[in-house]
């Protein structure tokens, strides 16, 4: 009986720490970065992360960072050595294409990978190319898996004017560049503290909304790089209708129409003038949808069809390889002791119902409703939550980030509010949709293009930031003009927009 019993407690003790290091053995160490501390981490509790766990036996330990110190601590860690890197990084904004390309020795190439344990990906690599097109690098291998966001629209931000102003002061909406400049110097003189456009200024921003009349949009990638009408790449703060815009804008400026605060203050300081209750003080926002802005102060607000430009055409931001597609979205170090299995789980996320559930929040957590017709309806968070749907999904799912697809015909199945969030996006997207363009796409670089073009856009995009606000404040681009070209050819300008249009070149290719 004695060794009986010593046997036993001996294979009790034996199964034991097996099971421990089984556990061990299933576990994966995740990074990933928020935008904002304000979500907590609710989102890694969901019932949908429960369900793929236990189906594929995976246990994530999520190492959560966030964005506004995320640039030093990624930079430390890659400079400090595999043995510092996490098992994976999740979602776009954790590691961007420099920072796997420059440290491609930490991190598994996946091509082969995806092939054996991704069947979902594999599937949808086959009859989407673009996903698989979008995340194959210059050599033809992957190095992080792609996603393609749901309930998309057409545009990007729009324009929204406030109604009650233009009402207030019987002016009509504006349908011209000329009448737009007229109606925001209007509302800045209709009383103390209102200003046509109140932001906080910055060359990119500004040419994807303010300036966009003059058909200066650019790629939100931050490359400065747009397309002209016969589709070719040209660096938009170089060219002709570039210089008009910023001339428009210096006008705008001198009558009042903009915020004189507008090259100094923060984005918190915007929001605290526009989302004042009950006193917005701007006549116009750009934005996905006017709430997202001005919370309480959007019902003052309707989107504005594109005004037209000089050349009588309307133009409207719209960035689809950007705002829709997307890679990086899940990139695996060499630090993973099982590839394959981590691949399986990330695998899960690659179905129609799953990309609901990490886009709008998990079924069994209340945040969605499957309906007996097969249709899934996204429901508004509770009265007294104290949040809005759009707060709701980034708190309870990874919204735009990580890995996710969603087929075409599975949108008409998804029922959204009408009040709130997609539901209103995708009707005032209707208002535009039409005047849609081409945009510079998401491209690849090679190793040697992406450090000679960091090396060249350093002093590049800080001359071109820096000569747009001297120009809207003081004016002088056209007499200066042709020296800041001289300038700009002098830090090496013609050899950045040859690497954007090598890569744009190859991008058509593939």
């Amino acid at each position: 009986m004695k060794k009986f019993l010593s046997l036993f407690l001996a294979l009790s003790l034996l199964l034991g720490v097996c099971g421990v290091a089984a556990a061990e053995d299933n576990t994966f160490s995740v990074a990933i970065v928020r935008w904002t501390d304000g979500w907590g981490v609710d989102f890694t509790q969901t019932a949908f992360l429960k369900e793929i766990g236990e189906a594929t036996g995976v246990n994530i330990e999520w190492q959560p960072y966030y964005n506004s110190t995320w640039s030093d601590q990624k930079s430390l860690m890659l400079a400090s050595g595999l043995e510092a890197l996490p098992d994976a990084f999740f979602g776009s904004i954790s590691l961007n294409d420099s920072d796997i390309a420059l440290n491609e020795d930490y991190f598994v190439e996946l091509t082969d990978y995806i092939a054996q344990y991704m069947p979902n990906l594999t599937a949808i690599f086959e009859s989407d190319p673009t996903m698989k097109a979008l995340c194959t690098n210059t050599e033809g291998k992957i190095y992080s898996l792609p996603k393609k966001l749901p309930s998309r629209p057409a545009t990007a931000n729009e324009m929204y004017i406030n109604k009650v102003w233009l009402d207030e002061l019987n002016l009509k909406m504006p349908t011209t560049y000329t009448e737009l400049a007229e109606v925001l110097a209007a509302f800045t003189k209709s009383g103390e503290g209102r200003y046509g456009f109140i932001n906080s200024a910055s060359l990119a921003g500004d040419l994807n909304n303010l300036l966009l009349p003059f058909g200066v949009q650019t790629s939100r990638a931050g490359n400065y790089m747009g397309l002209n009408k016969d589709g070719e790449a040209y660096f938009v703060p170089a060219a002709e209708n570039y210089k008009e815009a910023v001339k428009w804008a210096h006008e705008l400026y001198v009558s009042g129409a903009l915020d004189p605060e507008r090259f100094t203050q923060t984005a918190d300081m915007v929001r605290a003038k526009i989302q004042e209750d009950g006193n917005p003080r701007t006549g116009i926002v750009f934005g996905w949808t006017a709430d997202a802005e001005l919370l309480g102060n959007a019902k003052d607000y309707v989107v504005v069809e594109a005004v037209t430009g000089p050349d009588g055409e309307h133009y409207v931001e719209s960035d689809p390889t950007y705002l829709n597609y997307g890679r990086n979205e899940f990139v695996v170090t060499k630090n993973c002791k099982d590839v394959g299995k981590l691949l399986t789980w990330a695998d899960q996320f690659y179905t129609d119902v799953a990309s609901l559930q990490t886009y709008y929040g998990s079924i069994d957590d209340g945040k969605i409703q499957a309906n007996a017709d097969g249709t899934y309806e996204v429901l508004l968070p509770a009265a007294d939550s104290g949040i809005n749907l759009d707060t709701s999904c980034w708190t309870f799912s990874f919204r735009d980030h990580g890995p996710k697809y969603m087929h075409e015909d599975f949108q008409s199945k998804i029922i959204l509010p009408t009040t709130e969030g997609d539901g209103i996006k995708l009707a005032d997207d209707a208002v535009n949709a039409a005047y849609v363009r081409d945009t510079f796409p998401v491209v690849f670089y090679t190793t040697e293009q992406l450090e000679e073009k960091a090396f060249l856009a350093t002093d590049i995009i800080s001359y071109i930031s820096s000569q747009y606000a001297h120009w809207v404040k003081d004016g002088g681009a056209e007499e200066e003009w042709d020296a800041y070209l001289k300038k700009l050819d002098e830090m090496g300008l013609q050899s950045y927009v040859q690497i954007e249009k090598d890569a744009f070149a190859a991008y058509q290719g593939k």
